[in-house]
């Protein structure tokens, strides 16, 4: 068994449930949150156009559009 290091709970940032979000963008490491996916996937989509979403670009920071997370998110459980 592994033992939390300070380090690791460090890193833990607490999310507001997506339907009550209010700002129209979130940043990379939410939305990664959101999607069950690692940042650096998102960056991937970024990068190279291949993602389900595009995000908007704001002085060189990825900003992802909060209701095209919520698209993506209930066309999954829709299809499911």
């Amino acid at each position: 068994m592994k033992l939390q290091t300070t380090s690791d709970t460090q890193h833990r940032r607490h999310y507001t449930p997506l339907n009550s979000l209010t700002k129209p963008t979130v940043d990379t490491a939410a939305a990664a949150f959101y999607l069950n996916r690692r940042p650096q996937t998102l960056h991937g989509w970024a990068c190279f156009g291949c993602g389900p979403i595009k995000p908007h670009r704001i002085n060189g920071r990825l900003a992802w559009p909060v209701s095209k997370l919520r698209e993506l998110l209930t066309s999954n459980d829709s299809a499911a």
